[in-house]
């Protein structure tokens, strides 16, 4: 069984990342504290055509998502997703849309979501954070099986998505944690923290340092 991680003291993160392909680039304030945390950021990104994302993440106990509320914009449109789960694992989806986009409509099922405990941001490295907390993926174990709750960006679209985490190895600074989709679409080994803040997420993002 994996282990749970060892609460820890309450801090703040503050982390930027540059993004590839699509080129991008994210900002998130982090507020650990013991098994739960909170994140706002901001995310500016090119393709399918530009956009700005603007998000806030809230779990409850361990690291389980609570809720997301998501606005993404660009010329002419815009987008706001507020999806929420409650204490009986019950997921909620409020959308809002102004202005014509040729994308998938914001939202979703959420009876599809049934058994998701986190929320998947697409494209942004915070939400990695909550499965690796929640089954102390840090200091071994795996692999483990979940499935997600994903926000595509900037449709704000979700679905259920299947992935699975594993503990690859660690030295005394970082420690890489095998990400996979569990349909085979993607796999990358990501590098995190000791606070699971993604280091380097290879065709993701890389975190940018002083």
């Amino acid at each position: 069984m994996a282990r749970k991680i060892t609460p820890s003291p309450a801090h703040i993160r503050a982390v930027a990342w540059v993004k590839d392909e699509p080129f991008g680039v994210e900002f998130a304030e982090i507020h650990m504290a013991g098994n739960s945390l909170t994140a706002s950021g901001v995310a500016v990104g090119s393709a399918p055509f530009p956009y700005r994302l603007d998000y806030a993440l809230e779990t409850g106990a361990d690291f389980v998502t609570s809720r997301l509320q998501a606005t993404s914009r660009g010329e002419g449109w815009r987008r706001e997703l507020d999806l929420s789960r409650d204490e009986r694992g019950a997921w909620r989806i409020r959308v809002r849309e102004d202005g014509q986009l040729d994308l998938p409509p914001a939202g979703g099922d959420a009876e599809r979501l049934a058994g998701a405990l986190d929320c998947d941001l697409g494209l942004s490295p915070v939400t990695n954070m909550m499965p690796i907390c929640r089954h102390g993926l840090l200091h071994g174990g795996g692999p483990v099986e979940f499935t997600m709750a994903w926000v595509a960006v900037p449709s704000l679209s979700l679905r259920p998505d299947g992935q699975r985490y594993r503990h690859l190895r660690s030295n005394d600074k970082c420690h890489i944690i095998r990400y996979e989709a569990i349909d085979g679409s993607f796999a990358a080994d990501i590098t995190v923290d000791g606070d699971a803040v993604v280091i380097d997420y290879p065709g993701i993002a890389r975190r940018l340092s002083r």
